[in-house]
């Protein structure tokens, strides 16, 4: 009984299995007839590209049948029903250089929950030429190169990749400053070669502009770096005196200057100046700038000039008491480097011996006088009287002739309008002038060795076209005259009229003085009365004098005529003549008449 049961619960069991597996193998069939996938898409491909359909029997719609993506890129896929789509978007993108070259995933077939069948899934990414090329950094960093650097040899190396693999060549910028120092060996290789000799005391940088550019795609992506190229200063150069002047532009080769100055009888133990100075050396390689030694190879003078073997200073050490004033000393000044006495410069030096300044310099005049005719030419010289040029030169009394060469002339303020030579002519531009102007000018005598100056006026007056230049100061008032005739006669006739004026008036004033003097003789000639005391007569004349009135004189005693019948017509009828006639002087006796005043 017991074995029967055990029987039984086996044949139970088995006929479970057995129903549970037929009950699975008809849906199995749903997954069936799907098969791995194989496809190639580009990069970069939008969201929701096509990648597959799926080949198996069941839709996913079914309750019972499940589909499952897996593997490490399976989030780069989602099932649209039974198709296999991309799972991309802007800031998602399919990037070959990031992502590889391969998306692979696994499509697991679900039948109520069971595992039905398995699919592998393989999507190649293409590539696309969606990369620049790019310089490795370490590659275009600033580098120093000597300044020997031969020419033709590689200085340095560059490399630039590209992400997408693409072939590239480089090429130098040839707008950039310096682009003509180098040039590219290979276009593949990156190598590139000095092409023309460096100096450092010219350039101690030097810029340039590589570009890296795909070389196999019809884009020609391409990226640029700058490059800075330093130059390191070698020991190639000798010593030069200061200033430097080039022989030729862009020749770092210099013409030493020759240093001079001016000393008298009295200099000693001093220290002297020099033009140009100090007396001063560099070396010709500033980057490297070794000491330099200083020595006076010949014109010393017994030890009379001492020089300063580091700094350069030349010394005098006793008097030139014992030579003439002008005595020239001409030393020759080496400097070396300190390191290599082979590498050496020589400038000349000369001393001037020059007796000491006494006298300034000085004007023979105040104030010049100059003329300048009006013209359209656009410079014309300063003339004076008579129509000679005019020179406006100062005179130094230390020089035996009078004339010092390192006086110096010049307009102060500074005019645009006239210039002075060196030899004291004036010269004016003259198409700016305007007739009639006048210009008052400071002309300025400067000693340049003792710095004593002088000072003169010109007074500078432009002509109309065609006038002459007076001859003198008389001339020029004829000149004056001629310029405005009509003002001038107005002027001559007025005075001329002031002048028979003043005649006339004194004319008649004299007429009435005269006359008047006459009247006073006449009154003088009548004889006082014989009764008359000739002091009361004064008295009684005075009291007359400051009073109104009119004074008639008595007929009676009027004095004779010449003439008897004149006289006896001129009487009264009861006068007769021998009353008149009765001594040798007749009484003149006045009688007032008064006047009163009209109301």
């Amino acid at each position: 009984m017991l074995r029967w049961r055990k029987m039984l619960r086996c044949k139970m069991l088995l006929w479970q299995l057995a129903l549970r597996l037929s009950y699975h193998v008809v849906p199995a069939s749903l997954c069936l007839g799907g098969s791995d996938i194989f496809v190639s898409i580009r990069e970069n491909s939008p969201m929701g590209q096509f990648i597959s359909n799926l080949s198996i029997r069941g839709e996913p719609r079914d309750n019972t049948l499940r589909l499952c993506l897996t593997g490490d890129s399976a989030d780069w896929f989602y099932l649209e029903g039974r198709t296999i789509r991309l799972n991309a978007s802007a800031s998602r993108v399919l990037d070959r250089e990031v992502l590889g070259s391969v998306l692979m995933a696994e499509l697991t077939c679900f039948q109520d929950d069971v595992i039905q069948s398995r699919f592998r899934i393989v999507v190649e990414i293409l590539n696309e030429n969606d990369n620049r090329p790019n310089f490795l950094q370490d590659t275009i960093q600033p580098f120093s190169i000597s300044e020997l650097t031969a020419v033709n040899s590689v200085v340095f190396s560059v490399k630039a990749i590209d992400a997408d693999g693409d072939m590239i060549s480089y090429i130098i910028d040839q707008s950039s400053r310096d682009a003509d120092f180098f040039r590219i060996d290979l276009p593949n290789s990156g190598n590139v070669v000095l092409n023309r000799p460096l100096d450092y005391e010219s350039r101690t940088e030097l810029q340039l502009i590589l570009w890296a550019q795909e070389a196999n795609t019809a884009e020609k992506f391409n990226t640029s770096a700058v490059l800075i190229v330093n130059i390191e200063d070698r020991d190639d150069l000798y010593p030069h005196f200061l200033p430097c002047t080039p022989v030729s532009p862009g020749l770092p080769i210099c013409m030493n200057p020759t240093y001079t100055t001016n000393i008298t009888q009295r200099h000693q133990d001093a220290v002297l100046e020099f033009s140009p100075g100090p007396i001063r050396a560099e070396d010709g390689d500033r980057g490297i700038n070794t000491p330099l030694i200083y020595s006076i190879l010949s014109g010393a003078d017994q030890g009379r000039f001492e020089i300063n073997n580091r700094t350069g200073e030349i010394r005098i050490t006793r008097a030139v008491n014992d030579r003439q004033r002008e005595t020239n000393f001409t030393l020759s000044v080496m400097v070396c480097q300190e390191d290599d006495r082979l590498k050496y410069s020589v400038a000349a030096v000369l001393i001037r011996v020059l007796a000491p300044n006494v006298f300034p310099p000085l004007f023979n005049l105040t104030t010049f006088k100059g003329f300048i005719v009006q013209s359209s030419s656009p410079a014309s010289i300063v003339s004076t009287y008579g129509n000679q040029v005019l020179l406006i030169q100062a005179a130094d009394t230390d020089f035996s002739n009078g004339w010092n060469p390192n006086i110096h002339y010049s307009i102060q303020p500074s005019s645009g309008l006239y210039q002075i030579t060196q030899g004291g002519v004036l010269i004016a531009r003259t198409d700016q002038l305007h007739a009639f102007d006048r210009h008052i000018l400071q002309v300025v005598a400067r000693d340049e060795e003792s710095g004593e100056e002088a000072s003169a006026s010109v007074d500078v007056e432009v002509l109309q076209r065609g006038q002459a230049v007076p001859d003198g100061a008389f001339r020029e008032q004829q000149y004056f005259g001629d310029v405005d005739c009509r003002l001038a006669w107005g002027i001559a006739a007025s005075m001329l009229l002031l002048f028979l004026s003043a005649v006339l008036w004194l004319l008649l004033r004299t007429l009435r003085r005269r006359r008047r003097q006459r009247h006073s003789d006449e009154h003088a000639a009548v004889g006082k009365h014989p009764n008359v005391d000739e002091s009361s007569f004064r008295d009684q004349r005075q009291s007359f004098h400051g009073r109104q009135g009119v004074y008639t004189r008595r007929l009676s005693l009027l004095p004779p005529s010449s003439s008897s019948s004149s006289s006896s017509a001129l009487l009264p009828p009861s006068s007769s003549s021998a009353d008149i006639v009765s001594g040798s002087r007749f009484h003149s006796d006045l009688l007032p008449v008064t006047e009163t005043a009209e109301s």
